[in-house]
């Protein structure tokens, strides 16, 4: 998880670089487009996978879900501070946790309920409504999170019934083959800097997903979610060198409101449901 939120950050600097040039339905197709080449190595995994119809069908609608969020996370991304993107992103597991209440059917205690509201709260203290003007990019990210929310949720799910390869594999295909309609619509010419920076990306992303679903294989969410939350300090710190954005401390006191609330229940749950280590049928690498 580490390696993972090294990699991530490494794909915010390398969108940064690209910028409001490219339609963000164009950058994010050939992000995908141009990392199919590291799928190569995965495709024994995949034609050795005996996948069910389910299996099938949630390939399919993460596929769908990840590529609304990665759509208005690259919009964001070019018009927003990459600590404000970072910030907002730490959502995501408030709406897994939610998810896992309405799906799973598993019990919303006052922790949980508490952590919510904090970490909405600290949704408000970065965005601050009426105190400053709402770019259209923190509207993005605030989709984004539940978009993300739903593909992290089935991640989870899908490394309990397919390899990570596989599940790698699945949402790298998935992905461009949804986004292609919407990327030919805003088409613009493309140079080779903007093709360089969206090739990092590929590169960082494929890596950073890969990893992810690595974790995922071995430890549960209770694990490896708080692990993640290095990536706030390192995008901080991105933003601020690289590329001379402020350090809003209004951004720092809300990511921390939602980092701490979700510290906290990944804590209460390791606790309740010890041992926290993988079942013995966990897919191994």
């Amino acid at each position: 998880m580490i390696v993972t939120g090294l990699c991530f950050v490494a794909v915010s600097a390398t969108v940064k670089m690209v910028g409001t040039e490219i339609p963000a339905g164009q950058s994010a197709f050939l992000r995908y487009a141009l990392g199919l080449v590291f799928l190569i190595p995965m495709v024994p995994a995949v034609r050795a996978a005996r996948l069910d119809r389910k299996t099938w069908g949630l390939f399919g609608l993460r596929g769908l879900c990840h590529s609304v969020a990665v759509i208005l996370w690259f919009f964001a991304m070019a018009r927003i501070p990459i600590a404000d993107v970072t910030a907002l992103n730490y959502l995501n597991p408030i709406y897994v946790m939610l998810l896992a209440v309405v799906l799973l059917k598993e019990r919303l205690g006052p922790w949980r309920i508490g952590a919510a509201v904090a970490a909405f709260v600290g949704t408000l203290i970065i965005v601050r409504p009426g105190f400053r003007e709402i770019d259209p990019g923190h509207i993005a990210m605030l989709v984004t999170a539940v978009a993300m929310a739903a593909s992290y949720f089935m991640a989870k799910i899908l490394t309990d019934r397919a390899r990570p390869e596989v599940v790698v594999f699945m949402l790298s295909v998935v992905v461009p083959v949804v986004l292609l309609p919407y990327a030919l619509a805003v088409w613009v010419p493309i140079g080779w800097r903007e093709l360089g920076w969206l090739s990092l990306t590929a590169v960082f992303a494929t890596g950073g997903h890969y990893a992810m679903s690595l974790a995922f294989s071995k430890a549960p969410l209770t694990v490896t979610q708080p692990v993640t939350f290095l990536q706030l300090i390192w995008a901080t710190l991105l933003g601020v060198v690289v590329f001379g954005e402020p350090a809003d401390a209004f951004v720092m006191l809300g990511g921390a409101m939602i980092i701490a609330s979700v510290t906290i229940v990944t804590w209460r749950e390791a606790r309740r449901k010890k041992p926290v280590t993988p079942p013995p049928n966990a897919p191994t690498i």
